[in-house]
């Protein structure tokens, strides 16, 4: 009677994991994996994800690294699926070679790249990097939008103060602006950076490390990424019909 029992019982493997379960596990962990580039230092999954994908995926990372905050706090930082412009019909590698190209598909007018507001310190386009050292790269990038009058701005903390990137907002006009989530979260409650004339903020999604971690992969900068993404005075113009602001997942 045990034996026959024990047949009609999933079979356990020697930690006690249902085999089936540990299977499929290790198959989603090698499909992971395999969209891993080290060498071109790109997360290829971002690519695939619409915005209900990739809320889902914020969604799961924000609960996994935010232990700390009670359920009221979590869904106050939640972005939704509508929020997100959808980019999965761009079909190059998003690398940074081919940032300003992607820029170009994405935007309504993408002749109006390299213009920049008259007021200081207000620029159309935001990048949010993980790293210093990875937005320094990627304002070299953009310098192709770059002209007279209209300067990439390095926000980020590695090598710059703050008080010297306030002053340079104060008194230069960019008409885009490169930081890491919690320099540009200060930025903008010291009233330096002016979020009047954003219309898109471009999450630099895909790039990953020697370690395999984009910029969502780690506490330290998604919770300071989905807070930026989260503000009010932001998070309102996502689905606004007549100024909107364009969440984008590069």
């Amino acid at each position: 009677m045990a034996p026959e029992v024990q047949s009609k019982k999933r079979k356990i493997d020697e930690e006690g994991v249902p085999i089936k379960k540990a299977k499929k596990k290790q198959k989603k962990q090698r499909e992971d994996e395999a969209d891993l580039d080290v060498e071109a230092g790109l997360n290829k999954a971002f690519a695939r994800m619409d915005g209900q994908l990739l809320a889902d995926h914020i969604a799961q990372k924000t609960s996994r690294f935010g232990t700390d905050l009670s359920p009221i706090e979590l869904s106050d930082l939640y972005i939704s699926a509508n929020a997100i412009k959808d980019t999965t019909s761009y079909e190059k590698p998003r690398n940074l070679e081919n940032l300003p190209d992607f820029l170009e598909k994405f935007s309504a007018e993408p002749e109006k790249l390299n213009n920049a507001s008259k007021t200081c310190g207000a620029p159309h386009t935001l990048v949010v990097s993980a790293a210093g050292l990875r937005a320094a790269d990627t304002v070299r990038a953009l310098r192709t939008f770059q002209k007279k009058g209209n300067t990439v701005a390095k926000l980020f903390a590695k090598h710059f103060k703050v008080e010297e990137q306030v002053a340079f907002l104060q008194k230069n006009r960019s008409g885009m602006a490169v930081g890491t989530p919690q320099r540009l979260i200060d930025l903008i409650e010291n009233g330096a950076l002016a979020t009047s004339h954003l219309k898109r903020i471009v999450v630099d999604a895909s790039h990953i490390d020697q370690k395999k971690r984009g910029i969502v992969d780690m506490r330290e900068t998604l919770m300071p990424l989905v807070k930026l993404l989260s503000r009010q005075e932001l998070k309102e113009k996502y689905t606004d019909t007549d100024h909107p602001i364009d969440l984008i997942f590069y």
